[in-house]
Order: structure tokens, then C-alpha cells, then sequence
């Protein structure tokens, strides 16, 4: 009976006018739910066997099937579901992330409409991890979701991540990245970071052996978006570098970012910077 499944599956496969084998992902839902097994196990083992879920068909072309069972396997954390999270999580739901562990103890304000994605007037006043919990279940049912609905702290985070293959930051200031930091190196994971304000943004991936980038601004916590504050766009253009270099990492596709990126939206101007250079800091 558990092997069942399998031949159903290859039983509903078609080709499509450019040759490829593809299956529907609602088949792909269906015979997870009759047979009780886990829709992104079902999903990955279709990718190994050939056969591109739907949703996925315009993905393969960069990731390829192999890479898109790997997205399927693997866990990822978000860390901060506002601004930058909202966006992340909803890309790493649409690329098929197979697991998403949803980080943030905060609740929707006024504020937060003109750039968190996930907010909308009716949601005011709801807890963020529990809406982007809800939102990853309306995207793409296939993915795993468990959300935090508590702010990351020393006391918490290695518990949170613990199983997670990379953690992805979408805070909004220093002391918590500094925790979320700490709880990758001791895990050995990596950490994708992300930070914005104004019309400026940067972002790097971290690995246990690397060094923080905001380590040399003296215990800042916050930084120009106290003063310029954060609009629409800048969270969509750094989430979308965020999301993509977790993606990369969990697929094995490409060369992750060691350096800092830093990106000026108002002047067009994009600079790879070696963290080296930045100054004294862990």
C-alpha cells in the first residue's frame, strides 16, 4: 500500500508541448491526503523520478528537478515576519521550501501598511507569525509551516532552529540579529541577512565562520531607517536578494553572496563591499 502512490502518480503524468513530463499538483494533493503521506514528500518524489509538479514548471529551468526536491527537503527559518519576512516567506512558500519555521512576536499596526505585504486593514492588532503561518497555508499547501508568535531571545532560539538547514533575517534591529547570529554559529547553519531604511539596503550571507557586518557600528541598534523610515519598495528589492540567496544555498545552485551587497535605490549605485573591510567586530 505505501508504494501505491508512486504508480498512481507516474500513472497521471503528461508531457506538455515542449516535452516535458509533468504532473498536476492537485494530483500530486489528492493522492498525498488517500494515502497519508506528507504533499511536499509526494512533490519531491516526483521531481526525482523526472516529473515536475505544475506549480513548479517555470522554476525548473533555473533550479532544475534535482534542485527543486532539494527546496522540497529542506527547512528554512524566517526570522521576523514584517516588512522584509512578509515577502520572503511568501517567495520561499511559492518556490516549494519544504518546511518554514515563521519567527515573530509582534502584532500588525497603522504603520505597517505601506510595506508588509502580509497586512491589511482587517488585520490589525493580529499577530504576524500567525498570518504569514496562514498565508504560506493558502499559497502552497504542500509546505510545512510552524509558527513563533514570541520574539527570538538567548533563551529560545537554538530550540527554534534547531533542524533548520538556514535561517533567514527579516529583523528590524542589531541586538536581535546579533541572538539569531549567535544561535546559527552554534548550529552550524547559515544566516541569510537583510537590512533597509530609507532607499538604501544591504545584504549578505553569513556562515558560522564569518563575521557580523553590523559588528563595526559601534552597538548601534538601529540604523537610518530611525530617520528615514522604510517605504514601499526598498523591503521588496532586498527580500527578493534575501529569498534568492537562501534558495541558492538550499538548492546548491550558483555561489552564495560572502560579501555585503549594498544597494542605493536613489542613485542607482550597487557596491559589493568585503565585510573584512568594514573594521574591527565578531
Amino acid at each position: 500500500m505505501s508504494e501505491k502512490w508512486k504508480h498512481e502518480l507516474l500513472g497521471k503524468t503528461y508531457v506538455d508541448e515542449e516535452g516535458k513530463k509533468l504532473v498536476s499538483w492537485k494530483d500530486c494533493r489528492n493522492l498525498a491526503q488517500q494515502y497519508s503521506v506528507a504533499p511536499r514528500e509526494v512533490e519531491a518524489w516526483a521531481c526525482r523520478q523526472g516529473v515536475c509538479p505544475s506549480r513548479y514548471e517555470r522554476s525548473i529551468g533555473t533550479l532544475g528537478l534535482e534542485g527543486q526536491a532539494r527546496l522540497l527537503s529542506s527547512t528554512a527559518a524566517v526570522v521576523g515576519c514584517g516588512g522584509l519576512g512578509g515577502l520572503i516567506v511568501d517567495l520561499l512558500a511559492r518556490a516549494g521550501v519544504g518546511k518554514l519555521i515563521l519567527v515573530d512576536g509582534d502584532i500588525f499596526t497603522d504603520n505597517n501598511l505601506n510595506r508588509q505585504v502580509l497586512s491589511t486593514e482587517d488585520l490589525m492588532g493580529a499577530r504576524k507569525a500567525d498570518v504569514a503561518a496562514a498565508h504560506v497555508a493558502a499559497v502552497n499547501g504542500a509546505v510545512e509551516v510552524i509558527s513563533f508568535p514570541d520574539q527570538l531571545s538567548n533563551e529560545n532560539a537554538e530550540s527554534i532552529l534547531s533542524g533548520c538547514d538556514v535561517a533567514v533575517d527579516a529583523l528590524d534591529n542589531n541586538s536581535s540579529r546579533t541572538i539569531l547570529r549567535e544561535a546559527c554559529r552554534k548550529l552550524g547553519i547559515p544566516m541569510v541577512h537583510g537590512a533597509i531604511g530609507g532607499f538604501w539596503g544591504q545584504a549578505s550571507v553569513l556562515f558560522p565562520e564569518d563575521r557580523a557586518p553590523w559588528s563595526s557600528l559601534g552597538g548601534a541598534d538601529k540604523g537610518i531607517e530611525t530617520r528615514l523610515g522604510n517605504p514601499p519598495f526598498t523591503p521588496s528589492f532586498i527580500a527578493s536578494i534575501e529569498a534568492a540567496e537562501a534558495i541558492r544555498h538550499l538548492t546548491g545552485v550558483g555561489k552564495p553572496l560572502r560579501d555585503l551587497l549594498w544597494c542605493d535605490l536613489g542613485n542607482h549605485e550597487y557596491y559589493k563591499i568585503r565585510i573584512s573591510d568594514l573594521g574591527q567586530g565578531s
